[in-house]
């Protein structure tokens, strides 16, 4: 069995944002028949809780792993290897996919994803789970935390059915391939599958690398062309096809253990076929535009990540080196980036980095190295890179609750909805 030790992290003292959810209007600016939750700008739509809640969590959570993992703090409840590897995917991750597919199935359908009081609640189910994911007993944690996924993703599968959006219905199946795979983590962890629960954290991520190639292939050539002059990205379908079939044939291959070659095979192929894609949308051409420079760089980690994971299939190097340079470098690089480009767009500010999303850039694309020199480790830098990886990925993320905080709990500058 392939083993993988992660090193990102998370915690969950988030009383505060579950409070923040709460927080009561003046009753002369409710609509009629509208409730406090229904009216406040932090739930109009659904960027807002949850980028606020995967940022918070993300900053918190890392010193909390480490303290764990160095013997600093003994005692904290379920905080072990394996509650980082989950937390890292089916809490973090799937935080901000949904608040992204919420936002974007508004964009896609012109229907309402979930708002107000319907959005509190399943934010408070994603809170539910963390806590749980610490401090409850293995079955009931499973349970609490098990719902999360199905419960989020059903008013998106509604929206899209109802507007005959069947060109995104896909990302409802990646959504259920992944809670199949913390289905599977759940059952390995409390003893019901006699297996390790690692191959469903590394399916998770092989899922989430495959939903990044879905809307990184849609928005980043538009967006450069649309900010940079002159410059037309190559997009070319029918090589995207094959990309993607290599991609997903390689993330089957590992998780099922297929013949190393065969295995290797697969990731090498995938990796130069992503690298080619990503060279066609002109990635160079982007260094001026923080905004933009932030998701090519991330999505060069994609490519890199696979060439490390056949690596990884030869025993060249360690499956940990593939699947943090896959986790921190493309995964929380992405994050990163569209969680302030949407956020600046959707509460009618520009598209325009200023010196803090510029720091918080540079800080994750840092943190990706240190974890990855971490992972390889041939110098004995092990413990000091972990650590600067640590303060690297903590610092973005509260540097983003600071900066961007402000801007999700008030309504929209330009006054429209959302």
């Amino acid at each position: 069995m392939r083993a993988i030790s992660f090193k990102i992290h998370f915690e969950y003292i988030l009383k505060g944002i579950a409070m923040a959810l709460l927080v009561i209007e003046d009753p002369s600016a409710r609509k009629p028949g509208k409730t406090a939750l229904d009216v406040h700008p932090l739930l109009a739509l659904g960027f807002r809780p949850f980028y606020l809640l995967a940022a918070a969590f993300a900053g918190v959570s890392v010193p909390v792993w480490l303290a764990k993992y160095y013997g600093w703090a003994p005692g904290l409840g379920h905080v072990d290897m394996f509650w980082h590897m989950h937390e890292m995917v089916f809490g973090f991750v799937i935080a901000v996919i949904i608040g992204f597919l919420y936002t974007a199935g508004r964009n896609w359908t012109g229907l309402w994803t979930p708002r107000g009081g319907t959005l509190a609640a399943i934010g408070l189910l994603w809170i539910a789970g963390r806590v749980a994911m610490c401090t409850a007993a293995p079955p009931l944690a499973a349970a609490i935390d098990f719902i999360f996924i199905p419960v989020a993703a059903w008013p998106l599968y509604r929206v899209l059915k109802r507007a005959g959006n069947k060109r995104n219905m896909v990302l409802v199946v990646l959504l259920s391939l992944l809670a199949a795979a913390n289905a599977v983590f759940h059952a390995a962890r409390i003893g019901w599958l006699d297996i390790s629960p690692l191959p469903a954290v590394q399916a998770a991520i092989l899922v989430v690398v495959i939903i990044e190639t879905m809307i990184g292939g849609r928005v980043i050539p538009g967006f450069t062309a649309n900010a940079v002059p002159g410059v037309k990205p190559v997009t070319n379908e029918k090589r995207d096809r094959v990309m993607v079939a290599l991609t997903v044939g390689a993330g089957i291959a590992w998780v099922c253990g297929a013949p190393a070659v065969l295995s290797a095979a697969l990731a090498l192929g995938a990796a130069i076929a992503q690298a080619i894609r990503l060279l066609g949308w002109k990635p160079f051409r982007t260094v001026h535009n923080p905004l933009l420079w932030i998701l090519h760089a991330s999505y060069a980690w994609i490519p890199l990540g696979l060439l490390l994971l056949g690596l990884a299939a030869l025993g060249i190097v360690s499956d940990s080196a593939a699947f943090h340079a896959l986790a921190v470098g493309s995964t929380a690089g992405l994050i990163i980036g569209m969680i302030t480009r949407t956020a600046l767009g959707h509460t009618g500010r520009a598209l325009k980095a200023g010196a803090s999303e510029t720091v918080m850039y540079a800080l994750i694309q840092a943190g990706a190295i240190a974890r990855l020199v971490a992972a390889i480790d041939t110098v004995g830098l092990r413990n000091a890179a972990l650590v600067l990886a640590a303060v690297c990925w903590s610092s973005a993320f509260v540097l983003y609750l600071f900066v961007y905080g402000p801007y999700l709990f008030r309504a929209r500058v330009d006054g429209r909805e959302g």
